[in-house]
């Protein structure tokens, strides 16, 4: 698993940078990476960024950590998903610095990155929704590397499947939560609430509120080994005994549970958790108790497969044209992914130009002072910076001349809109797929109930509805 965290740099950008390149933690150094800045004059490097920038936020550079479990991963290999980390979330905007770590059990990154970019020199937006982005690439990254992934703070860690399937609404915490608030919705006391997720095959324990009782309630589902807590670091707070009790008193108070409510408690469940048009799942004990219930949703469904019949005609066509949208959408992230490396490459290559082209004219003054050692500490930072990007474009064999720039000014423009319109594709095509993937997974399911079904199965969807209706 990989947890992730960030802090701001507001003073010692350097000193973060030294300590993160020591060498005996970074196996002499091997383990260290760099993009759009030299490990050794960052500070000077991501000052010159910064002093480009309109904002008076005091923020240098940001600190990211990356750990990873104990055993899981080998040190080279947490150093490249660390790349892959600092690539996708700064997009070669911002010069950083990458180290991983091996002198503990467990291998970590350290990047640390400027807070502000190299082009349009705007502050990077350190929020909470920043963050979780953040996340969210670190849990793809260990999805690609077949590694566990964790949620930080009070969660436990997870696997992939896990993460995805509560993404999707599947996993068995969610599902646990989704009885007992099915349960909670249906019953007019904390002890007939007991007593019903019981009949459903649950194990509970610690539901008592004497003083002598377990500290929290716990569910265990049908199934499954062990105990969940209703805690907040587990389920939730909504799932404490205390907040269960107060949820079933209040729900008292509304109007008397008739069918119709039901139906439209159950209709704005659909609007807020399901994807559009998706089957109705009859198979739940609320239903089976319930044939006004059943009937309704016989009908609902009817109406989702008849229209997701009608869109998308015949099913093989449709297979077809999944399949088709499916291999450009694959064929489009390739080429994303090329065309990105590629822009990284040419956006540092640009990087290092601009430096060359700014800082060339401290270097001639330089030579022509007749005081060196007063101009040296007067610009020390541009002499600084000259001689890095000299030495880093001599190391790449680039000639450094305007020519050069002028060229690659346009090839990065031309890349970056080929790379805006691979995203669109990527973005449109998975859309695609995802809705025809729905009316695919509709009209199977519901055929599958046909076959049960005789009077359904003789006669057309479209038809059906008609008749229903």
């Amino acid at each position: 698993m990989a947890y992730t965290r960030i802090h701001p740099i507001k003073a010692t950008v350097q000193k973060s940078v030294d300590y993160i390149c020591n060498p005996d933690k970074t196996e002499g150094e091997l383990l260290v990476s760099s993009f759009s800045c030299t490990p050794k004059y960052a500070g000077y490097e991501f000052k010159a960024a910064l002093s480009e920038t309109k904002s008076t936020d005091k923020n240098k550079a940001y600190h990211v950590i990356q750990s990873f479990a104990p055993g899981e991963i080998t040190a080279e290999e947490a150093h490249k998903i660390g790349m892959e980390l600092a690539d996708r979330l700064l997009k070669g905007n911002y010069s950083y610095v990458l180290a991983t770590h091996n002198d503990r059990k467990h291998p970590h990154n350290h990047l640390i990155f400027c807070a502000a970019d190299n082009y349009e020199h705007k502050k990077y937006n350190d929020c909470l929704k920043s963050y979780y982005h953040i996340r969210e690439i670190s849990d793809r990254l260990c999805f690609e590397h077949n590694l566990s992934i964790s949620t930080p703070g009070k969660r436990r860690g997870k696997s992939y499947a896990e993460w995805k399937a509560e993404k999707e609404g599947k996993s068995w915490k969610t599902m646990m939560r989704h009885d007992i608030d099915d349960v909670v919705k249906s019953v007019n006391s904390y002890e007939e609430f007991l007593a019903r997720i019981r009949e459903k095959g649950y194990e509970v324990k610690g539901d008592g509120f004497n003083g002598s009782t377990q500290q929290y309630i716990s569910f265990r589902a049908p199934g499954y080994k062990r105990f969940v807590r209703g805690s907040e670091r587990s389920l939730g707070k909504e799932y404490t005994r205390e907040a269960l009790k107060q949820r079933i008193s209040e729900r008292d108070k509304n109007p008397r549970r008739t069918i119709k409510n039901i139906m439209l408690h159950n209709q704005d469940i659909l609007k807020r958790t399901a994807p559009k048009r998706t089957l109705i799942d009859t198979s739940d004990e609320k239903y089976k108790n319930s044939p006004g219930l059943t009937h309704w949703a016989n009908i609902q469904n009817l109406k989702t497969a008849a229209a997701s019949y009608a869109e998308a005609g015949n099913l093989t066509e449709l297979r077809s044209k999944i399949d088709n949208i499916n291999t450009e959408v694959n064929v489009a992230e390739t080429e994303l992914i090329n065309t990105e490396k590629q822009l990284k490459e040419l956006k540092e290559i640009q990087h290092f130009l601009n430096d060359y082209k700014e800082n060339r004219p401290y270097k001639i003054r330089y030579e022509k002072s007749k005081d060196p050692d007063r101009y040296l500490r007067m610009h020390e930072m541009q002499l600084i910076l000259f001689d890095g990007a000299k030495n880093w474009l001599q190391n790449k064999g680039i000639r450094s001349n305007i020519s050069e720039l002028e060229q690659v000014n346009k090839d990065v423009k031309a890349l970056e809109k080929k790379e805006a319109e691979l995203e669109k594709k990527c973005r449109e095509g998975g859309k695609s797929v995802r809705d025809l993937e729905q009316k695919y997974r509709n009209i199977t399911q519901y055929l599958g109930i046909d076959k049960e079904q005789d009077t359904l199965k003789k006669e057309p969807v479209r038809s059906s509805v008609k008749q229903k209706e």
